[in-house]
């Protein structure tokens, strides 16, 4: 086995060449890293938006609340069903949600965007993974105020505390900040139920029902219940089952990340190539004598392997690196099932970490293959005349 410092002087020797590969293996590293962020981002906020007892209604044959429309008396039968679970006071855990679609425009640049307003009831509360009131108070029941996520009154003019957001021509005025722990909710603004449907003009009809059901079984049942009960005429499934829906509407996102990633893999392979090439000329005669003192042909060929692969680490750590400033930041993109802004944040973990690593080493050796093996292939006496 070649003693790896032979490796790391070969590299020092030729420190201009290594650090413009180290740097561009960075920069893909960085870009890929940034992409796989992006779409465990998206995930992640769609995963956690469900709770697995939870249950949403709709309209037989909608693929969102924006285009599901549920008739209220029928949403009042569903609260009656055995088995829905019930709050502390004995209420049903049960919620009749209003969901309208508002164009806002954006506080960095003015573009507008489609922004969801949900009116809801208090026990809308209840059912939302971490929901709490961060700044201001809660909205008033029967007035015209709202309430928007952290996130949207950053992003939205009109969304910020003590701002007015307009509706159909009424001024809802934000009177508090919540957070609901980086799930869906928080690309909403919420009001309250009556107040909304008076202002769009829908007093008589919902956009879902969500409710809680006592256990596993009773969800099942209840399921099944109301889907093929035509008194409720309704499309039921568990939350999760929804925002999975939902995350597959975003696929999109993820081929132009993985897309893009892998476009940058290739161009990264030619470079280190040409690196790796380039050394493999440079060092003809240090070759030759390594074969004419008894390494193999295999040696030689791992050691430049391991030279490549020490190469794109190297550029593979400074990437990552680079991409840890940005864990968390939020960002936004077009939900295409209800054609409202989606807000979520980028997420460097260990899943992100491993495929950026697995990039990382499939550059080193891809790259690295082809100069090594030509590098096995230097007849000795050849290589020993460059003395």
């Amino acid at each position: 086995m070649v003693p790896l410092k032979y490796n790391v002087r070969s590299l020092g020797a030729r420190w201009v060449g290594s650090l413009m590969t180290v740097l561009g293996t960075a920069l893909v590293v960085w870009a890929s890293t940034l992409a796989f962020g992006l779409v465990d981002g998206l995930n992640h906020t769609l995963a956690i938006s469900g709770d697995p007892l939870d249950v949403i209604c709709m309209r037989q044959g909608a693929t969102s609340e924006t285009n599901s429309v549920v008739d209220e008396a029928v949403a009042r039968q569903v609260a009656t069903l055995d088995r829905i679970a019930t709050d502390s006071s004995g209420n049903p855990l049960w919620s009749p949600e209003l969901v309208v679609i508002v164009n806002s425009p954006r506080r960095a640049d003015d573009t507008k965007a489609n922004v969801i307003l949900r009116g809801v009831t208090p026990a809308a509360r209840q059912l939302r993974p971490g929901f709490q009131i961060v700044e201001g108070v809660d909205a008033m029941p029967g007035v015209r105020q709202a309430i928007a996520s952290r996130t949207m009154a950053k992003r939205f003019k009109n969304a910020g505390l003590g701002e007015d957001i307009d509706v159909l021509g009424n001024k809802f005025r934000v009177v508090g900040i919540f957070d609901a722990g980086q799930s869906a909710t928080d690309s909403e603004v919420w009001t309250d139920l009556e107040v909304l449907a008076q202002a769009s003009h829908r007093t008589a009809f919902l956009s879902s029902i969500q409710f809680r059901a006592t256990d596993e079984a009773a969800r099942d049942q209840l399921i099944d219940r109301i889907s093929t009960d035509e008194q409720f005429a309704l499309k039921a499934m568990t939350e999760q089952d929804y925002f999975a829906e939902q995350a597959a509407a975003g696929d999109a996102i993820k081929i132009i990340g993985y897309f893009i990633a892998i476009v940058l893999l290739v161009g990264a392979m030619f470079a280190v190539a040409n690196t790796m090439f380039g050394a493999v000329a440079s060092r003809a005669r240090e070759i030759g004598t390594l074969r004419a003192i008894g390494f193999s042909r295999r040696t030689i060929l791992v050691s430049f392997l391991l030279e490549s692969l020490l190469l794109c680490l190297a550029g593979g750590l400074l990437g990552i690196l680079g991409t840890l400033p940005l864990n968390g930041l939020s960002t936004g993109t077009a939900n295409w099932s209800t054609f409202s802004e989606l807000t979520f944040s980028f997420r460097f973990g260990a899943a992100v970490l491993i495929q950026a690593l697995g990039l990382v080493v499939i550059m080193g050796l891809l790259g690295g293959l082809f100069p090594a093996i030509r590098a096995t292939r230097l007849k000795i006496v050849d290589a020993l005349r460059e003395i």
